[in-house]
């Protein structure tokens, strides 16, 4: 493996909080990941070997370069793609309750004008979109695919709920993995990223800005365009995740969840009922 590979790769789950763990590994001296995801071996894999190296050579000399794609996890050719390309590589995957991650996935995409209001047409696969809602959070099944390729030392698995009550373990776990000293930035661990409750821009004024997207953006961070952002952007309104349909989830779940189990030999009994995950008290010196 030369340092133009990757020796660590976070696949996902898609909504699993990959942002946040990748934006802690950017922050450690010896690691370098770029800015956006490659998606080499899902949707760029016709790009080639030669394309997915020249994203790491802007990586200062002596780090460890990886990277995150949180598609891999559910793509069925990435596991094969990537054992044969990185044999060795240390796989990071975040895995947050199903039905949440359902939800969550459905209400990046309204967010973003892609589906509609229809959740339960959604959620129930009646639209072809909602295939990506619901086989996203099969992990059972995801992570079966990924073991017939690799060991299962070279793959880490972090809970979502681990990661919200012990952020920092969580961390230092993923720096054991790779192979570095554990550094934990206390300022970078407190911040959110993708921020759902976030405002934004009505829809229809982001689709009449679009075309125009290349000349705005540059400008987003000078004052008098915040200012204008922020008294026109609002906070965005979901449509709910009734009880009903959270029922109907984990009843679509259950059998990949008992699987998992299994595999992780972890107890998910609260991803089958709903319940309120169990209470993590750990912490971590840092570096």
């Amino acid at each position: 493996m030369t340092d133009r590979q990757p020796a660590f790769i976070v696949i996902g789950a898609v909504k699993g909080a990959t942002t946040w763990i990748a934006h802690q590994l950017r922050n450690h001296p010896q690691l370098w990941l770029p800015d956006a995801e490659p998606h080499y071996f899902s949707s760029e894999y016709e790009r080639g070997p030669a394309w997915y190296a020249s994203l790491f050579d802007p990586a200062p000399a002596g780090r460890i370069v990886g990277e995150k794609s949180a598609d891999y996890f559910a793509h069925p050719l990435a596991a094969v793609r990537m054992a044969s390309a990185l044999p060795e590589a240390r796989l990071i995957v975040q895995l947050r309750d199903p039905v949440r991650r359902a939800y969550s996935d459905y209400c990046m995409l309204f967010r973003r004008g892609w589906v509609s209001g229809d959740l339960r047409e959604y959620l129930q696969g009646a639209k072809p979109e909602g295939a990506r809602f619901l086989t996203g959070g099969l992990y059972g099944a995801h992570l079966g695919r990924f073991l017939l390729h690799y060991p299962r030392h070279q793959i880490h698995v972090i809970l979502y709920e681990s990661l919200r009550q012990a952020p920092e373990k969580a961390v230092a776990d993923v720096c054991a993995h790779i192979g570095v000293p554990v550094h934990i930035a206390p300022e970078e661990v407190a911040s959110r990223k993708n921020d759902s409750a976030s405002p934004m821009l009505p829809l229809p004024l982001r689709r009449i800005l679009q075309p125009i997207r290349p000349i705005l953006d540059p400008l987003r961070s000078h004052p008098w365009m915040v200012k204008l952002r922020a008294s026109l952007a609002a906070p965005v309104r979901y449509p709910p995740l009734t009880e009903e349909l959270q029922q109907m989830l984990r009843e679509f779940y259950r059998e990949d969840i008992l699987i998992l189990q299994d595999i992780l030999q972890k107890d998910l009994s609260h991803w089958l009922t709903g319940a309120p995950a169990p209470k993590i008290v750990e912490a971590v010196a840092a570096e």
